[in-house]
This record gives structure tokens, C-alpha cells and sequence, in this order.
């Protein structure tokens, strides 16, 4: 029984790892994003007008929004995972 435990948390591990793989994969590319909205310089551009800047502000915090969404989804699993994993190993215990 101890080493299915085992397995099982050696494989929900795997699991976090890979979805914390695309959550820093996802961070990259906003973190590129944000590097370069805040490298434009202030002086008055013209861009293809002020709608275009508001759909681009708005893919960017969309975008922005999806990565914070996703780390608390992330951060459930993880919860939700480690609840299952300490009661199997109180009841292993008090076998």
C-alpha cells in the first residue's frame, strides 16, 4: 500500500511540475509583452488609432488575467491533491 501511495504522489509531482512548466512558459511570453509596452516611448505615436490601442491593451490584460487564473488553478490542484494524499496516509497510518 505504502509504495502505491508512493507512486501516486511520485506521479501527481510529475503533474505539478509539467503544469508549472507551461505556467513559466506563459509568464515568458507576458513578461515579453509587458517588457515591451513599457519600452514604447511616451511621446504621441500614430498607431492605426485608438481603437487598435484599446483591443491590444485589452489582449494584454486578457492574457495577463488567463496567467493569474491559471497559477490559482494551479495552486487548487496542488491543495486539492496533498488533501487526498495526507488522508490516504492517515488511514495508512492507523492500519
Amino acid at each position: 500500500m505504502q509504495e502505491e501511495v508512493t507512486s501516486i504522489i511520485a506521479h501527481m509531482a510529475k503533474s505539478h511540475c509539467e503544469m508549472a512548466r507551461v505556467l513559466e512558459a506563459k509568464r515568458q511570453s507576458i513578461f515579453n509583452i509587458a517588457h515591451i509596452v513599457t519600452a514604447l516611448p511616451n511621446e504621441t505615436i500614430q498607431f492605426e488609432g485608438t481603437e487598435a490601442i484599446a483591443t491590444n491593451s485589452i489582449d494584454l490584460t486578457k492574457s495577463v488575467s488567463a496567467y493569474l487564473s491559471s497559477l490559482a488553478d494551479l495552486a487548487d490542484a496542488i491543495g486539492d491533491h496533498l488533501e487526498l494524499v495526507i488522508k490516504e496516509m492517515s488511514d495508512t497510518e492507523e492500519e
